[in-house]
């Protein structure tokens, strides 16, 4: 059995131009803890590696999903900084509710990932 509390996921994240990924998730408040040939950011007690590398086929099938405790203030954030404008993304699509139940938004990130951030539910063990 693992021990509870050492162990945290961290998936490969592609970027087709690291130095735009880099700025793309540094504005929307993502820690770099990392830069070398790979960059690593974390939020909250997740996180995920940036590395320098990029399918397009698998970029655009790929997904990640971010919880986070208010989605309002989360959707407020991601608006103001228009990310299409900056960044060459596609527009985010603004929270709905889903047919699995969860409250979501769907960012594009600098390479096609589609990031669904969703709103914790409270009292549910999987949203944690």
């Amino acid at each position: 059995m693992v021990r509870s509390g050492t162990e945290r996921v961290r998936p490969f994240v592609p970027a087709m131009d690291p130095d735009l990924s880099k700025r793309f998730w540094e504005a929307l408040g993502f820690e770099k803890v990392l830069d070398g040939e790979v960059a690593i950011f974390n939020a909250g007690s997740g996180g995920f590696i940036l590395q320098r590398y990029y399918q397009k086929d698998w970029a655009e099938n790929f997904v990640v999903q971010l919880m986070v405790d208010d989605l309002d203030e989360w959707w407020a954030h991601i608006v103001g900084l228009d990310l299409p404008a900056k960044f060459g993304v596609q527009p985010p699509k603004p929270p709905a509710m889903q047919p699995w139940g969860l409250l979501t938004a769907y960012v594009y990130d600098p390479c096609g990932v589609l990031w669904h951030v969703a709103e914790r539910r409270e009292n549910t063990i999987q949203d944690s």
